[in-house]
């Protein structure tokens, strides 16, 4: 009887069932073996060799593969299809001391029985390069944690680590809170109007910032008393399409902006759907859907909105470093929308399939028009900009979010060039320039990504990490009391002026470093240039 071993007990389990009683399917754990945490694990003079353990756990859990396989039973890895699970393949190959002839390697990136019968049917051997790839940054790894860390200890204070992913990523927020500890705001004033046509109203915007409260003035008494009037309509039809399918580093980002997870609970929550077979594995950075899966979401878009609502699409990859033949993260059954379960698996898995089938949808077309209104005797004129949207296409099971403020631009009513506009009220608010934001996790995860640092599997151990050593707390922030002033438009063509207060610079679930992050990133940076070098990851 064949013997699969897979990572977890969860897949087994899953695995198991589809596979029946023809099959023996067990679980690693995980790593079965580990470099040992003392120096000279990695011989720098021989040839980077390794020492290599099995963790006391991990040696029952090879005993019972050991033992399911003394009847000459035949091996069949099925650890994940990354570099992570080759490796974990591979130790599992020289902890059981079998040679290439005696196991079988298998990949798939769904659990599914067509995809697993499809993968025994077409075996391989473990991937070398693959495992030296693990390796090397296994190595990278252990040799700058294990060569600074102790630097840190002795010069700072002790219990402190340094690494070659998580001391830059702590130099991203250390070098980003300086630029905001270091940036004086200027303040400005924006002059919004409120007016209508036909008796509609709408609201519209001077083009540019005024610096001071005096041109503020002389623009607001610009509008008093005059027919204002739509000197320019400019009505503009454009498409927006939609994102691409989720790898892992996208759908981290997009759960933190729409869900409110964190990137760790994001990857446990996924984990526990592809390990129920509800998902495709969910670390890759690849954009690619199978041939079954656009087809499948072929039939679903057409039945569900009709046909001109389709659009099959191929998204190409933009990381250099991907792998094509990995799939995006979708479900594996394009026809179920939603699951019974608990909150965070449905709630995640309906953003999954709704990106997904979005994805596959057509673009959605949007008349966009843009309304100058000149005021008398000024270079300045007042703008009202809105979006009417023509065809909904793949909005309307899905939009992006995003990082960024974005300015609303409303519903207009229809405007003719030439058409006489009343001026209902008119204010300019003083306004001060914004420093840079700090970091969510998500726009940290996609800032990594900008610069390479890490891989999407490690992001949510990385933000793990730097917070457990006390380098960043992520936590809420009350801002600070400002004033600022605002000017009324008065209907007798005077000016009211009123003095108001808010709070600046609020935050809310933003990664802030601390004084011994500061610390650390400093001494490293002074002693350790090259290792901090953004590069150099």
């Amino acid at each position: 009887m064949p013997v699969v071993v897979v990572e977890s007990p969860a897949k087994a389990k899953t695995i198991n069932k589809y596979l029946g009683s023809d099959f023996t399917v067990l679980a690693s754990y995980g790593h079965v073996r580990d470099l040992p945490a003392k120096d000279g694990s990695v011989d720098t003079e021989a040839d980077f060799e390794m020492q290599w353990e099995v963790g006391a756990d991990s040696r029952k859990h090879i005993k019972a593969i050991a033992d399911a396989l003394k009847d000459d039973n035949e091996l069949i890895l099925a650890t994940d299809p990354d570099r992570e699970g080759e490796a974990i393949s591979w130790h599992l190959q020289e902890a059981l001391k079998l040679s290439d002839d005696k196991i079988k390697r298998i990949v798939f990136s769904e659990i599914t029985k067509p995809a697993i019968l499809k993968a025994i049917e077409n075996p391989r051997k473990v991937n070398m390069p693959l495992v030296m790839a693990q390796q090397a940054r296994r190595i990278l790894d252990r040799l700058v944690g294990y060569e600074l860390s102790p630097v840190l200890w002795k010069k700072i204070r002790p219990s402190l680590s340094a690494g070659r992913v998580q001391s830059v990523t702590v130099r991203l927020l250390v070098d980003r809170e300086r630029d905001i500890l270091a940036f004086q705001p200027s303040g400005y004033y924006r002059v919004s109007a409120k007016m209508s046509a036909d008796g509609q109203g709408f609201k519209a915007e001077l083009n540019k910032r005024l610096d001071t409260p005096e041109t503020a003035r002389e623009v607001l008494l610009s509008g008093h008393g005059t027919q204002l009037t739509a000197n320019r309509v400019e009505r503009k039809p454009t498409q927006r399409k939609p994102a691409a399918p989720f790898t892992t580093s996208t759908l981290q980002q997009e759960a933190s902006r729409k869900l409110g997870y964190s990137v760790s609970r994001t990857m446990q929550v996924a984990q526990r759907l592809y390990e129920a077979g509800r998902i495709t594995y969910m670390r890759t950075d690849s954009t690619n859907l199978s041939d079954l899966a656009l087809e499948s979401a072929e039939g679903h878009i057409k039945s569900s909105y009709g046909d001109q609502y389709h659009e099959r699409r191929i998204f190409k990859t933009k990381n250099a470093g991907a792998q094509e033949a990995h799939e995006a993260i979708r479900p594996t059954d394009m026809t179920a929308g939603s699951l019974q379960g608990e909150s965070d698996e449905r709630r995640l898995y309906e953003l999954i399939f709704k990106r997904t089938l979005a994805s596959q949808m057509a673009n959605a077309i949007i008349e966009k028009t843009t309304v100058d209104i000149h005021l008398p005797n000024r270079e300045e004129m007042l703008v009202a900009k809105g979006e009417a949207i023509q065809f909904d296409g793949f909005m309307k099971v899905y939009l992006e979010g995003t990082d960024d403020e974005k300015e609303d631009r409303g519903m207009l009513p229809r405007i003719e060039q030439g058409q006489n506009l009343d001026l209902d009220s008119m204010q300019a608010i003083q306004r001060f320039t914004k420093p840079s934001s700090r970091f969510s996790e998500a726009a940290l995860v996609k800032k990594l990504e900008e610069l390479q640092i890490g891989r999407p599997s490690t992001y949510a151990s990385t933000i793990g990490t730097i917070q457990k050593r006390g380098y960043v707390v992520k936590e809420d922030r009350e801002g600070k009391e400002r004033k600022f002033n605002t000017l009324h438009l008065q209907p007798d063509g005077t000016i009211r002026e009123e003095e108001n207060v808010e709070m600046a610079g609020s935050e809310r679930s933003k990664l802030f470093p601390t004084d011994i992050g500061m610390v650390v990133t400093d001494f490293l940076q002074e002693h350790f240039a090259s290792i901090m070098d953004f590069q150099f990851t």
